[in-house]
């Protein structure tokens, strides 16, 4: 029976790892969740773990009076993530926190030996060099958990990586797609928190309404598998049906296919090599009848562009792209900027931020808030 830890337990993918665990008798050793101490304490119980961090530090308090009564052990902040990352006896930390929050709990358990089950974006997109240099250091595996990602991690196996010509990263466009930047003006925070096909958590949802979440795996894919940017084409797929594929240089392309529900990545994820009973509907392509396939907005949706240069810049830039995209972000969810301004914002970021090199967590750290820094500074004088 494996053992995990699941940063992130409330949200999206960490209620969905849960099930997954629940149905393949997977134990859960700890849990961390960022300020739903209800519901982390209510997990926490239900599934016997021996720690529980939440990162908000203002609702420890709240979490130590629910459980009370238990022999949970009560952590908090980044000291909490971190000591849950170092646990002995836990075979894979699924990752699925929001944010750069995640990198430094992904360098700890790489450091522990521990397997990586990465559901955190950021901590590829800012710190990929360090990460994976760690983890061969370690002899560390990290398990894609994206769908995207665990689709081409998927089609790659049997086949050697010298023999890929390309990988095909689908996108389902978002709330916008076909839309002109005039049309998006004046779109609402409702308005770009409704995905089409994906039930996902309000930053991640935005990501995906400017094209920023497929910029930002474009460059997660460069670091899991170790490709160059010509090697990645981005795919408009709308019904979200082919997760992603991989061309070979025989031409042939492998595809990997499923209804759009990520329990199917998490327990790839947390259950590899084997494929078990998963607690989700079946593909019908029958059902669905046609898929469509179309090339990205570049010119509209200029975060995805703008995270491509990042990346062959290299250095610190995606740090940059991406630290500004999420203080952009968290500003437009509270109101105070328009849904355009947050590629503007990322954009202009990248043109004035000097790139660095990346030779510690210290220079990935300094290149994101250099970026938070910017944009607040920016928002000021619009």
């Amino acid at each position: 029976m494996k053992t995990i830890t699941i940063l992130g337990s409330t949200g999206s993918i960490g209620t969905q790892a849960l099930e997954v665990a629940k149905k393949h008798n997977i134990k859960i050793k700890a849990l961390a969740a960022h300020s739903n101490a209800e519901l982390l304490a209510k997990q926490a119980v239900n599934y016997n773990v021996d720690y529980a961090c939440i990162y908000c530090k203002e609702k420890v308090n709240n979490l130590k009076e629910l459980l009370k009564n238990t022999n949970i052990q009560v952590l908090e902040g980044m000291e909490g993530l971190k000591q849950i990352a170092s646990l002995d006896g836990v075979d894979c930390m699924l990752n699925s926190v929001v944010g750069m929050v995640g990198l430094l709990p992904t360098l700890t358990a790489i450091e522990h030996g521990t397997d990586i089950a990465l559901a955190n974006k950021e901590t590829l997109v800012a710190g990929g060099e360090l990460v994976t240099k760690a983890a061969k250091r370690n002899g560390v595996n990290i398990y894609p958990v994206d769908s995207e990602h665990s689709a081409i991690f998927q089609c790659l196996q049997g086949n050697k990586k010298s023999q890929v010509n390309k990988i095909i990263l689908t996108a389902s466009g978002g709330p916008f797609y076909g839309k002109t930047k005039e049309e998006l003006a004046l779109v609402t925070k409702k308005d770009a928190l409704k995905h089409p096909n994906w039930s996902m958590g309000q930053k991640i949802t935005i990501d995906s309404a400017t094209l920023m979440n497929k910029g930002l795996e474009f460059i997660e894919a460069m670091w899991l598998f170790d490709l160059n940017p010509e090697q990645i084409e981005i795919v408009v797929h709308r019904e979200s049906v082919i997760h992603s594929a991989v061309e070979y240089k025989d031409c042939s392309v492998i595809a990997q296919m499923g209804v759009p529900d990520m329990k199917i990545p998490i327990q790839y994820a947390l259950l590899y090599p084997n494929r078990m009973e998963c607690p989700t509907k079946r593909l019908s392509l029958t059902d669905y009848g046609t898929l469509s396939f179309a090339k990205p907005d570049y010119e509209t949706f200029d975060c995805l562009m703008a995270c491509i240069k990042a990346i062959t810049i290299g250095g610190t830039m995606p740090a940059v792209v991406n630290g500004a995209n999420e203080e952009a972000v968290a500003e437009f969810l509270k109101g105070n900027i328009k849904f355009l301004e947050i590629g503007e914002l990322v954009k202009e970021a990248l043109k004035n931020i000097k790139k660095e090199e990346v030779t510690c967590l210290e220079d990935v750290l300094n290149a994101d808030n250099n970026a938070r820094l910017f944009v607040r500074e920016r928002i000021k004088e619009i």
